[in-house]
């Protein structure tokens, strides 16, 4: 069997320091090469993490361009990438696992007050705090895709009142009330205390956690930031703080990572930050949907996982 091409391609990460191990595991069926390969037109697969501005032009024979995450958003706003040209999101379930353990730790955290604990420990002050049970902190969930569903049965089973918001109708899990449209964003803001973003970046979802929404949830409520950082408006979000309006912030992601040393969000003592760490896909997972992709190209099939490039997921 023709091994077949694969290019790696990004202007920010090592692919092939990240997941030449895993890779080589596939390297009867898929030949992985670097960027400029120096027969372009041979390249049938590419894989990808903010491609270089001008890659995607040098290959004219693509039929696939394999994220090495979830999300998307970097590789359909690529200059030059075909319309037509599908894009492959990982879907990895120990990644939902590993977000759903970050998720819940600031959850967990927030109801037990562990910061209140963490600074009465550095002012050596013995005091119980008594929190208050799981059932009396309402959790909502932006996103209900496959990690949002497997955010929303893990708190639920914790006994975390747990509603979710996403554009259109979905059926909910149990334990889980599902909300959509403008109007269910409404609804289910006004009854959140702990807000967690897990959308996708899109169009509409850009800068949508804003003063509005922030005006919207229960006062004194925590925004848990997993989604993108260009989600966040972050004049408005430390305007929220400093007003009361939000308790606390727990933020892994950023418009602009690493995050400046300058940056206001370092000193703020009501925000917590993670480097972009809440979950990764495993080099395994990642060679699993490139082995497929590669597959259903082979077959003349698209590739399973295939984002809806219009909506962005």
């Amino acid at each position: 069997m023709d091994r077949l091409p694969c290019v790696l391609l990004s202007a920010t990460t090592d692919l092939r320091g990240l997941f030449g191990a895993a890779l080589a595991g596939i390297s009867d069926h898929v030949e992985i090469v670097d960027h400029p390969a120096p027969n372009p037109e041979r390249v049938r697969l590419a894989l990808g993490w903010r491609p270089p501005a001008d890659a995607l032009a040098r290959y004219p024979n693509l039929a696939a361009l394999c994220s090495i995450a979830a999300g998307v958003d970097n590789l359909l706003a690529c200059p030059g990438r075909p319309p037509d040209l599908p894009v492959v999101r990982v879907v990895d379930p120990d990644q939902a696992r590993a977000m759903s353990g970050f998720v819940l730790w600031h959850v967990i955290g927030h109801q037990r007050r562990f910061t209140t604990y963490a600074e009465n420990q550095r002012d050596r002050i013995w005091r119980r705090l008594y929190p208050r049970d799981a059932s009396a902190v309402p959790v909502g969930l932006l996103g209900y895709g496959k990690i949002g569903r497997r955010v929303a049965s893990d708190l639920a089973a914790l006994g975390f009142p747990v509603r979710a918001w996403s554009r259109r109708p979905q059926e909910a899990d149990l334990g889980v009330i599902h909300h959509h449209g403008p109007d269910g964003l409404t609804a289910m803001l006004g009854e959140t205390e702990v807000l967690v973003n897990l959308l996708p970046l899109t169009p509409e979802t850009r800068a949508i956690l804003d003063a509005r929404l922030f005006s919207s949830l229960r006062p004194g409520g925590v925004l848990i930031q997993v989604g993108r950082g260009e989600h966040l408006v972050e004049a408005d979000l430390l305007a929220a703080l400093e007003s009361g309006r939000l308790a606390g912030a727990a933020l892994d992601v950023f418009a602009t990572e690493p995050l400046p040393p300058e940056h206001p969000f370092w000193d703020h003592p009501a925000i917590r930050i993670t480097p972009h760490e809440a979950c990764e896909a495993s080099p395994q997972a990642v060679a699993r949907t490139l082995l497929a992709a590669a597959e259903a190209v082979r077959a003349g099939r698209v590739p399973p996982d295939t984002v809806d490039a219009a909506r962005g997921y």
